[in-house]
């Protein structure tokens, strides 16, 4: 506060406001600046970037959450979070609890980013019996070695499988019988979907999302929840068109199964995730540059894995069967202003890390949408959860697309795939590298 300059208080003395830092940072030759407005405030990312390329080290202090996860209120370094001002997330902390007390969750592509973020989040919440299921051998290896450290009362069980193998899935929810699956397994990459690999985003994204999905209803669960995104909305790409089919499907199993409530919940890019531009940027800076931006004006919206984990649990503990839940993202994020943050929070000066813009990559787009063409969305008691007004899925969708990608053979070609997803997902609308 302005009138507390020159002053001193509770011993310390107040030698200035924010504007004059600069100058006292000189003055004093101070070397270390501690940020402690509330995260998500607008002066708290106003200071951060201002001093994030002043050669200054930046402290924090950890959010709420994080508080109460550690043994005291410890200092942290400023992260890219912090730059981009997300307010913490807001939780049914009590029916959260409710839905996952002593009971047995199942989460699918539990080593990846958002699903290993699952689990933490299914244990915190006091699950009485934890089945984390990935294909990777690797992946469910360390996320067995975390949560045994982190959670040592924690009754898991550590499977590998792969959700396109349907008699494998049937058999595993069997014998778990889960009161909760949350289906975060998928193919997620949007260049490496395009061309010989398309079949196999169906596979992975239509085809295993119907069978953890019919599973989790055979088995009583009571509630399932797809982990979508913001690439299944006017899709231009296989990737985000097998995600918008992944929708249909569970909305087309939940008419099946009248006692388990399936929801989908769509979100845009989280940071750090694998595969994402933050860990590429990360290792690009490392070098010295350059860092590669498909386009100057190319924008994401962006949230934390944390964040992201937690609502996807609010909107299954709140979801009636087949909607589609939409995540508040917040205002997107330039791809090349974040290349910047992300040079200035290394201590590079900005004109030392280039920055290369590479051209559109096969299926990008300049922006994501959260609603597609003629969609809506309805309020929730929730703030940062709207509920979608979609049009339905087809009746017959789940079936047609089983035996449609179970016919496919084994390597068809690329033109064939995309033109069968245009006849199920109408808003698909494919977009070539050069278009």
């Amino acid at each position: 506060r302005p009138e507390d300059a020159g002053r001193t208080v509770q011993g310390v003395p107040v030698l200035g406001t924010t504007a004059a830092l600069d100058q006292i940072a000189h003055v004093q030759q101070i070397g270390t600046v501690l940020v402690a407005s509330p995260a998500g405030s607008g002066l708290r990312r106003e200071l951060l970037m201002r001093w994030s390329g002043a050669g200054l080290s930046l402290l924090t202090l950890p959010a709420a959450d994080e508080w109460l996860a550690a043994e005291g209120p410890n200092l942290r370094k400023v992260e890219l979070a912090d730059l981009l001002g997300r307010e913490p997330v807001q939780l049914d902390e009590q029916g959260l609890h409710q839905l996952f007390a002593g009971r047995t969750v199942l989460v699918t592509g539990a080593g990846g980013s958002i699903g290993s973020e699952l689990c933490r989040q299914a244990a915190r919440f006091g699950a009485g019996r934890l089945v984390c299921l990935d294909v990777s051998e690797f992946a469910i290896y360390q996320l067995e070695q975390e949560l045994a450290a982190a959670f040592p009362a924690l009754q898991a069980e550590y499977l590998t499988a792969n959700v396109r193998e349907s008699a494998r899935i049937e058999a595993l929810m069997q014998a778990c019988r889960p009161a909760v699956v949350l289906h975060a397994a998928a193919y997620k990459h949007v260049p490496l979907m395009e061309g010989a690999n398309a079949i196999e985003a169906l596979r992975t994204n239509v085809l295993g999302t119907l069978h953890v999905a019919r599973a989790a209803g055979r088995a009583g669960a009571a509630r399932f929840v797809l982990v979508s995104t913001d690439k299944a909305v006017n899709p231009t790409n296989v990737m985000g068109a097998s995600k918008r089919l992944a929708e249909q499907v569970v909305q087309a199993v939940a008419a099946a199964f009248g006692d388990t409530q399936f929801v989908s919940v769509r979100f845009g890019n989280v940071l750090g995730s694998s595969g994402s531009v933050v860990p590429l940027f990360t290792a690009q800076i490392a070098q010295g540059g350059p860092v590669t931006v498909t386009h100057p004006d190319i924008v994401r919206y962006f949230m934390t894995i944390p964040e992201a984990a937690q609502l996807v649990l609010q909107a299954g503990l709140m979801g009636r069967s087949g909607q589609i839940y939409v995540l508040d993202m917040g205002e997107p994020v330039k791809i090349a202003e974040l290349a910047r943050m992300m040079i200035r929070l290394s201590g590079k000066p900005e004109s030392e890390v280039p920055i290369v813009f590479t051209g559109l990559r096969p299926g990008e787009k300049l922006y994501e949408e959260l609603l597609a063409d003629g969609e809506t969305t309805d309020a929730t008691p929730h703030p940062k959860l709207r509920v979608a007004r979609t049009t339905g899925a087809p009746e017959d969708g789940a079936a047609v697309a089983q035996a449609w990608i179970e016919a496919a053979g084994a390597a068809p070609d690329a033109a064939a795939v995309r033109a069968w997803l245009q006849s199920r997902v109408p808003e698909y609308r494919p977009r070539s590298a050069d278009s």
